[in-house]
Formats: structure tokens, sequence, C-alpha cells
């Protein structure tokens, strides 16, 4: 996609499990930027709908959307809204993802793997699907970037607390090296982010709310990051600035 084309297109973007942390943020900060947005959730209505109004107050253009996007059905209402709504996406963040309470891998079940892959791979895979099926040059699209939120865990592992969910993250680095080679040519950029130490709530759902705080002494920045410093990172990437960079990295877990 040329810049003149880039520049006169409609941006429109797509987030998934956008109703808090670094999806709200990152649906927030593009808002301000001018992408009307598709702010994805699956049960939290009324934290989807408050991202949906600060966007509005702001003078941005947003909607929330409830789609289960492990789920492929889901996944392909969800970006037939979209395209009804709000027209064709040019962006999808791939940010969902889910841990549950930390354990030894000896002591997890096969329902809770299938759970944590299942949110964590299959939405990335069905997500960029449908975006790419929209995005790419090979359907008669215009181009678009994707960028997958990865984690620190896939390069730490998360030993004592929850492999599974570093394993899942290490599967979307993977996906994001495959995909950005596989559609490069074709107008589409692929990227990740791998954030760590982050001052979100998905640490209750492992069962430490205060894990950031617990373990901040041994990040070099001695403090946790905030959702907000993950949400620049990922609006840089899919930004004009980087239109050099697909199948690239921005670990933003303060030099761990």
């Amino acid at each position: 996609m040329n810049r003149r084309a880039a520049f006169n297109m409609k941006q429109v973007i797509v987030i998934t499990g956008a109703s808090r942390g670094i999806g709200a943020a990152t649906a927030r900060l593009a808002g301000a930027r001018g992408y009307a947005v598709c702010v994805n959730y699956l049960n939290n209505h009324a934290a989807a709908h408050a991202v949906v109004a600060d966007i509005e107050a702001a003078g941005g253009q947003a909607i929330a959307v409830a789609a289960d996007v492990s789920a492929e059905a889901e996944v392909v209402e969800l970006f037939a809204a979209v395209d009804r709504r709000l027209g064709t996406v040019t962006a999808l963040v791939n940010n969902v993802g889910i841990l549950e309470t930390q354990m030894r891998v000896d002591a997890m079940d096969a329902a809770r793997l299938n759970r944590i892959f299942a949110a964590n791979v299959s939405s990335c895979f069905l997500c960029a699907r449908e975006a790419v099926r929209r995005m790419s040059s090979r359907y008669g699209g215009a181009g678009g970037a994707i960028v997958n939120v990865s984690s620190a865990a896939a390069r730490l592992g998360a030993a004592g607390e929850y492999v599974d969910y570093a394993a899942s993250k290490g599967a979307v680095d993977t996906f994001t090296l495959g995909l950005s080679r596989e559609v490069a040519a074709e107008g589409i950029r692929v990227n990740a982010v791998r954030p760590g130490f982050i001052y979100t709530d998905i640490h209750a759902s492992g069962g430490e709310p205060g894990r950031v705080d617990r373990v901040k002494d041994s990040v070099p920045m001695k403090r946790g990051g905030r959702p907000e410093e993950v949400a620049t990172a990922i609006l840089w990437l899919l930004s004009d600035e980087a239109a050099y960079a697909t199948g690239t990295f921005i670990d933003l877990a303060g030099g761990r």
C-alpha cells in the first residue's frame, strides 16, 4: 500500500480483548489518532462500552462488539459487523489473552491447556485470517498491519507459575514470524510486542493480583510498566513510521 493511498483511506482497527488493560489503552490511543475502533470483548459489556464512551467523548468513532474470538463463527460475525458498521479493517491487534491459576506443569489437565491455547493462539489465527482476507492485495485489498500481543513469558518460561501461558505466547511469536513472511508481498505487515510485568488485572486471574509489585525489583528498571506504554509501541508498529518493519518484536519488560 503506497503512502498516498494509506493517507486517503479510512483507518479501521479491530482490537481483541479491548475492554481492559493493554487492549483498552490501545483502543483509546487508536481513537485519539484517528482510527475508527472496534472494541472487542467477551463478557464485560460495561467496561467495553466505557472505552467506547471515552473514545467518543474525545471526538473519535468506536463500537463495541461482543465475540469469543476463539470460536470461528463468532470471529466471522465480528469482522462482518465491522464491515457493516465501520468499514474494511486496515489494522488488527491480537491482544486477547488469558492465564489461569499459578501451578506447575505436573498439576495441569488437558481442559486447562485447551482453554489457554484456544484463547491465546487459535484466536490469533482466526482473526488474522479474516483480516488478511480483507487487507491482502491477493484478495483485492489495499494492505494493512497486524500487531500480535505476545509476552516476555515466551522468553522467560514462567516456571512454577504458568508455563502453559508462556508456551502459548511462544506460539504467538512463531505465528508472527510465519504470517509476516507469508503476506509481506501482499501489502500486510505483521509484528509483535512482548510486554512483561505490566500493571493490569490479568495477574488476578493467576491468583496473585500484586504480582508486579512482588517481582519489580528483579526488573532492571525497578518498576512495573503501564498499559499506555505498551499501547504506544503497538500504535507505532501500526503506523507508517514502521513501514519497513515486519516480522519484528518490541520487548517491553523494563530490560528483563
